[in-house]
């Protein structure tokens, strides 16, 4: 995906000054700092833009899965702390050793990893414990955590590390007054106080999500770790949007109108008939941008402030929408807005998550291939 907003079919406007207000809505429920999610380019919305615009807004540090994230990171001159904690016996420890990453490591073979990469280079390589509290997921496992507190003393005293942090991830983060919640929180507590009885105290602490960070400063702990709200999408509609703005709209360009008789069908298989003569426009989006193919047929566009049905299949690059035996005003050139804010009857990435019994974390990180990112605000 390209950052060049000219002769774009189909840009994806990111909105730099919604993500600083959505990092200022936050650290106030929250109570306490941020660690910017930028994993997956940002969720979809450039992670070398966002985690600038999200260090200026006040967002402490940068958080991502890979190494290769925080690397990618580092090479555009982001210098400010970031933690990568998902990794694979190839990931390049060496270079997040060299590039000064905080990894947050999951079992003993990658704390080995960890501790042969800085013995290597001769410096202390910072670390993160990522412990499982009951997602079964990453994260060290239960039956090894004696085992690894023991090592992480011994690689802390020896300098090899620096741990600097704990950190769990919550299992039901989206049912906030659920049990398992605090459960997680007294087990993330008591591996702490383990560390610390073997001369190893973390110096942060951190569990708190989206939900949690929102509706659960009790879980705040040092700093909260969210990231679908940073883009402006609420993790529990059921309560609310908690005055967060979503940061990207999508948008494209009508490639062509034309009119359709009455008994003819439209787009693969006919799976849409035009029941009366009307006129229909392509727009040129797919599901090789980011369109789900699921979605045919069950999502309505806005243009020029009325709203359009999609009928047929959405195919790999095009879909095509019914404007109505008058053409709805509509021409070539115009802008049909795919989800945004919701303005003026518009939909969400939540409108397509719900039409493809998905979630929003998946509309907004799947937008790709030919979209254009276009930033405004901020320091765009």
């Amino acid at each position: 995906m390209t950052a060049n907003p000219s002769a774009a079919a189909l840009t994806a406007t990111i909105d730099l000054d919604a993500l600083a207000h959505n990092i200022g809505v936050l650290r106030e429920t929250s109570g306490t700092g941020v660690i910017a999610v930028v994993k997956a380019d940002a969720y979809g919305h450039g992670a070398v833009p966002v985690a600038r615009a999200a260090l200026a807004a006040g967002a402490e540090e940068l958080g991502v899965a890979h190494v290769t994230e925080a690397l990618a990171l580092r090479h555009a001159g982001i210098d400010a702390h970031i933690t990568s904690w998902l990794h694979t016996p190839s990931t390049d420890f060496a270079a997040a050793v060299a590039a000064d990453i905080d990894i947050a490591v999951s079992s003993p073979r990658q704390l080995a990893a960890v501790v042969d990469a800085a013995r290597e280079a001769g410096i202390t390589a910072t670390a993160t414990v990522k412990v499982d509290t009951g997602l079964n997921r990453s994260g060290v496992a239960v039956d090894e955590w004696d085992s690894m507190a023991v090592a992480l003393a011994k690689a802390h005293a020896e300098e090899s590390i620096m741990l600097r942090a704990i950190m769990t991830h919550l299992v039901r983060g989206d049912e906030p007054d659920h049990p398992l919640n605090s459960q997680q929180a007294d087990s993330l507590d008591a591996a702490a106080a383990d560390l610390a009885r073997l001369g190893a105290p973390p110096q942060i602490m951190h569990l708190a999500n989206s939900p949690a960070a929102l509706v659960r400063p009790d879980l705040s702990r040092d700093l909260v770790r969210p990231g679908i709200a940073l883009y402006g999408r609420t993790p529990l509609p059921g309560r609310g949007d908690f005055g967060l703005i979503p940061v990207m709209t999508l948008t494209g360009e009508i490639s062509l109108v034309k009119r359709v008789a009455r008994g003819q069908g439209v787009s693969y298989s006919h799976t849409w008939v035009a029941p009366q003569d009307t006129v229909v426009a392509v727009v040129p989006a797919g599901y090789a941008d980011g369109v789900p193919r699921t979605l045919s047929g069950r999502f309505e566009v806005l243009v020029n402030g009325r709203r359009f049905p999609a009928v047929g299949r959405v195919c790999m690059d095009q879909f095509v929408i019914d404007l109505g035996p008058d053409g709805g005003g509509v021409a070539e050139g115009d802008l049909a807005e795919l989800f945004g804010r919701g303005h003026a009857g518009g939909s969400t990435a939540a409108d397509w998550a719900d039409a493809t019994d998905t979630i929003d974390y998946e509309i907004l990180s799947a937008i790709r291939g030919r979209t254009v990112r276009r930033y405004v605000g901020g320091e765009a």
